[in-house]
């Protein structure tokens, strides 16, 4: 298994070594000495490398302008400004920083070497240098600014993906949801006015059972907008003064009809808390942990919803006697979505766990769960109270 994998990366380097073409990457050599300068145009350009030229220090960061070669050879011992002094003009402009620079020179005591590193120098070459050690490390160089070439496009396309991903995304749940929520209307308003005596045991089995689903599809489709929104910096946030007498009893209320399917006592305990939240986002945030606490509870179980307050913060807490959460998916049941079903084959996505954390963080709040497999579930939102002046 090791050896696949090693084989695997082996490939993966030969790959990219074989995509490197020198004729695409410019260095540019920096000496005061005809001779030199001669000699390494001569060794750079038979390995096909573009090669461009300079003999002090203005004239390298001139050259370095002008050109933005993809390497530096550069010389320390220099009239004006020697190789140090250059190098650390480059470093500081923001368009040259990253260009990497090998420094040839005669000097080799420890002293010199720690220099050239302190100044931004990438690699160090001692003259009389060899020939074949000096293409080693340029070749080296390259390479990395090969690399870095990779993943900025590589970067460049994920970020793309990702941007197109979320816009269709976006697409798919604004275009769905109306005519998702004109069904989902129609059908509640046919659940609720006709009988098992009126149409058949089965027919209105199946009916109850669409009616069910169409509510799930809707609030995936509204979570899912909410959430594509949220990742692309296209949700704002709205804090404002907040009654959770006036927010959590009405959203419980929306869930009464829905427990009573699969016969689940929703209650409701709490009073008037005034906290400090956006309204849309704390009504999300509650109403995905009751319909996650249906989905999970047994028929003629029951869910409670408390409000309290602890510290700094309001909890708003959902209680079911469901089937539990294993214990090694509670550390991350907030950050990685997974398909889960309930006690009557719910689908669920876990996109509305995320989405929970990320609203009651933006308003500076947190949420949390506590589970015990077989026994049931409380998830908990906190929101900030009002700070009394």
């Amino acid at each position: 298994m090791h050896q696949e994998s090693k084989l695997t990366v082996m490939d993966i380097s030969e790959k990219f070594e074989s995509s490197i073409k020198n004729n695409e990457f410019k260095i540019l050599i920096v000496d005061d000495v005809p001779s030199n300068v001669l000699l390494l145009k001569l060794l750079l350009s038979k390995e096909s490398f573009q090669v461009c030229t300079a003999n002090n220090g203005d004239a390298c960061i001139e050259q370095t302008m002008a050109e933005h070669p993809d390497l530096i050879l550069l010389d320390v011992m220099m009239p004006g400004k020697d190789g140090f002094t250059t190098a650390g003009i480059l470093k500081e402009n923001p368009a040259t920083a990253d260009i990497p620079i090998i420094f040839l020179t005669a000097l080799s005591s420890p002293d010199d070497l720690v220099k050239s590193f302190k100044v931004g120098g990438s690699d160090f070459l001692t003259k009389p240098f060899n020939k074949d050690e000096l293409l080693v490390r340029v070749r080296h160089q390259i390479r990395l600014v090969a690399a870095k070439r990779l993943i900025v496009r590589q970067n460049a396309e994920l970020r793309a993906t990702i941007s197109n991903r979320d816009k269709m995304y976006s697409v798919i749940a604004h275009d769905l949801r109306s005519p998702m929520a004109s069904i989902r209307m129609v059908l509640n308003l046919v659940v609720s006015t006709l009988s098992a005596d009126m149409v058949g045991p089965e027919l209105f089995s199946l009916l109850d059972k669409v009616n069910r689903e169409s509510e799930d599809v809707y609030d995936l489709l509204d979570n899912l907008l909410k959430w594509t929104k949220s990742q692309t910096g296209r949700l704002t946030v709205v804090e404002q003064d907040l009654d959770l007498n006036d927010i959590v009893p009405g959203v419980v209320e929306i869930f009464q009809s829905i427990a009573l399917v699969k016969q689940i006592k929703l209650t409701y305990q709490g009073g008037s808390i005034m906290v400090r939240a956006d309204n849309d986002m704390l009504k999300t945030i509650v109403r995905n942990f009751i319909s996650n606490a249906i989905k999970f509870s047994p028929e003629s179980s029951s869910v409670e919803v408390t409000a309290t307050t602890e510290g700094g913060f309001a909890k708003v807490s959902v209680r079911d006697h469901g089937v539990g959460i294993d214990p090694d998916r509670l550390t991350t049941i907030f950050h990685k979505g997974e398909t889960t079903y309930g006690t009557d084959g719910e689908e669920g996505s876990g996109l509305g766990l995320m989405l929970c954390e990320d609203f009651a963080n933006k308003f500076g709040g947190d949420v949390s769960v506590e589970s015990t497999l077989g026994e049931g579930s409380t998830f908990s939102v906190f929101i900030p109270l009002i700070q009394k002046v």
